[in-house]
């Protein structure tokens, strides 16, 4: 495997997707049928008046598209990136009935980039009334834009050093370049919203004391960030990563810059990836591009149950990503330095369906093979970091350990709300900023009113 210079590993973390022209978004567009009852509206988790920004692009306003679709959504760049709109909008496109449907997400993204420069800072008039947002990720972030357009004092506080929560530690550059999100950032911080980094609460602060000190409301989304595991053999062994921890010091701590940054990650030649969903796939075009010279994706049951994106599927099987479905690990084995050698599977079959409306995968007897492999990521999704819970023992909780809320996301301690991962495990960003958009209308009616339930 000859060795990567760091200019060829930046390289290999632009962008992929360029996005369209004026004349391509343009056409696109026309492709809309401007129904008189447009169904796509109803799959857009945050509300987007989907015909009325296309209308617009059709016409050549770019701009006036994005304020349109800012009215609903604050993050548009980030949304036409990485939301499923195959699974959301663009499946309840008409056109999808006989044809391909609208670009829903292109176009939003288009104009998002087109229009990256025009607004400046917002004369908002903010009120006395302060609330409290902690984390910085794609919930966060939301509710802050919304409070801040609606008149309040805003401060997020976020644990890490840098802003966007998930938005930055989870999504490689590839799909989600830093300066569309830090650009996305400067938007919220335009609104009046203020953000502080390096602000662990539930250790510097808790939420009472948040509460104590004026805030009049407090909403917590700071995403599910635990990560969870297999509990197989081998799972303790040099080489085993967790999908949180290696996208972390890849995305955040810039691991593919070493030695010239002082988080290295290895992967070497051949690499296990275990999972299915947008994180499992992350990860493992993340390891082509460190250099892996192999990258098996194994998930146990078919690419129909698959819940990635179908564009970031193809794109990783394009990039060389090797998918062995129905395929389940069973150990992981280690050489005489407890490092990564290998990892023992078994294939499965499908039976009937579990608790989350797939076909439950079941081992078939005396399948068991090796695979021979440097390094395995694990990304078979998150829990709840339960830091937070050591302050707000008031907040009551869902046997998985998650934030338990009411529809508008009330918890159970007054003055408090969460949404987003904390609330529902894994989710999509435009979900999170869905239940967002909920709370943060919930956050001011309960300020004006002094109403809890």
């Amino acid at each position: 495997m000859r060795k990567q210079s760091p200019l060829e590993r930046v390289h290999n973390f632009e962008e992929v997707n360029l996005g369209y022209s004026e004349e391509e978004a343009i056409a696109e567009a026309n492709r809309c049928l401007e129904c008189s009852s447009p169904s796509c509206v109803d799959g857009c988790p945050v509300g987007v008046d989907i015909p009325g920004f296309i209308k617009k692009i059709k016409k050549g306003d770019f701009c006036s598209a994005l304020a349109l679709i800012r009215e609903k959504n604050n993050l548009p760049a980030i949304c036409g990136r990485v939301c499923p709109q195959e699974k959301q909008c663009e499946k309840k496109c008409v056109l999808s009935r006989k044809d391909r449907a609208v670009a829903i997400g292109n176009l939003e993204r288009f104009v998002a980039d087109y229009c990256s420069s025009s607004f400046g800072r917002a004369d908002l008039s903010l009120s006395s009334a302060s609330v409290a947002v902690v984390g910085s990720g794609p919930a966060g972030l939301t509710t802050a834009g919304d409070l801040a357009r609606l008149g309040y004092s805003v401060s997020v506080f976020e644990a890490l050093h840098l802003p966007g929560g998930v938005l930055r530690y989870g999504i490689p550059a590839f799909r989600l370049p830093k300066e569309v999100l830090e650009r996305e950032i400067e938007y919220i911080k335009s609104l009046g919203v203020e953000i502080k980094t390096d602000y662990v609460i539930g250790k510097i602060k808790g939420i009472g004391d948040l509460l104590k000190e004026g805030a009049k409301a407090v909403y917590i989304g700071i995403g599910a960030g635990l990560p969870r595991f297999l509990e197989i053999e081998g799972e303790d062994l040099v080489g085993v990563y967790s999908a949180n921890e290696f996208l972390t010091r890849v995305n955040l701590m810039k691991a593919y810059l070493f030695p010239y940054v002082a988080t290295p990650v290895r992967v070497g030649r051949k690499v296990a990836v275990i999972g299915g969903g947008n994180v499992a796939l992350d990860s493992a075009r993340t390891a082509l591009r460190l250099g892996a010279e192999r990258v098996f994706l194994l998930y146990r049951r078919s690419s129909v149950e698959m819940p990635a994106r179908k564009e970031e599927f193809e794109n990783a099987r394009e990039e060389g990503v090797e998918f062995m479905f129905f395929t389940q690990p069973v150990r992981i084995i280690g050489g005489e330095k407890r490092e990564v050698r290998g990892i023992e599977c078994v294939r499965t079959e499908l039976k009937e369906k579990d608790e989350s409306g797939r076909p439950s995968p079941v081992p078939l007897p005396n399948s068991n093979f090796s695979l021979e492999v440097d390094s395995v990521i694990i990304a078979i999704g998150t829990q709840a970091n339960p830091l937070l819970f050591q302050d707000g023992k008031e907040l009551e909780r869902t046997e998985k350990g998650y934030i338990k809320v009411d529809e508008e996301g009330r918890t159970s301690m007054k003055g408090v709300f969460a949404g987003g991962d904390i609330v529902t495990g894994s989710a999509t960003v435009i979900s999170a900023m869905g239940m967002a958009k909920k709370s943060a209308l919930a956050i001011d009616r309960y300020i004006r009113t002094g109403l809890w339930r």
